[in-house]
């Protein structure tokens, strides 16, 4: 599979960068990050709560044959429609921790988009533990699911 979704983690650092371009024009690639119908699709998982204002808070929960597999949760800290979301995100009972996200949305053309995520996390240590999951791999696969689901709708 090819990776059009880039994730840079330099050494010797505790934050990472995500960046993918869409075929999606943003204000849809906006949708995808902020309506709970479309997270669920791309994402695969159930949405418990979603605020997305200022100060608002979502969660999560991935099951797999009826176990629970993932819960996260995280406060969004501030929207910019089209443009910017800044929120925390929490992956319950694995070492990762809390990590801060930025995701910038970026129109490069009316049918085209840029996706760019900084995540900052407590420490190297904490990164690295996100790092050896299939992190990259599935990242991947949901912002090809993510497209495919948005394309149908143009």
């Amino acid at each position: 599979m090819e990776h059009k979704t880039q994730v840079a983690a330099p050494k010797g650092k505790q934050e990472l960068t995500i960046t993918r371009e869409f075929n999606l024009p943003v204000e849809l690639l906006y949708k995808a990050y902020t309506e709970p119908e479309f997270i669920a699709q791309w994402m695969g998982t159930k949405v418990i709560k979603f605020e997305n204002v200022n100060h608002g808070s979502y969660q999560f929960e991935t099951s797999h044959g009826g176990n629970v597999m993932l819960k996260a949760n995280g406060t969004i800290h501030k929207v910019v429609p089209n443009q910017e979301i800044v929120r925390t995100f929490e992956m319950e009972n694995m070492p990762i921790g809390v990590q801060l996200e930025f995701l910038n949305f970026e129109g490069i053309t009316n049918e085209r988009s840029k996706l760019t995520i900084q995540i900052i996390y407590k420490s190297e240590k904490h990164r690295a533990e996100q790092l050896k999951l299939p992190f990259a791999y599935g990242l991947n696969m949901a912002h090809n699911k993510l497209e495919k689901i948005l394309k149908s709708m143009l």
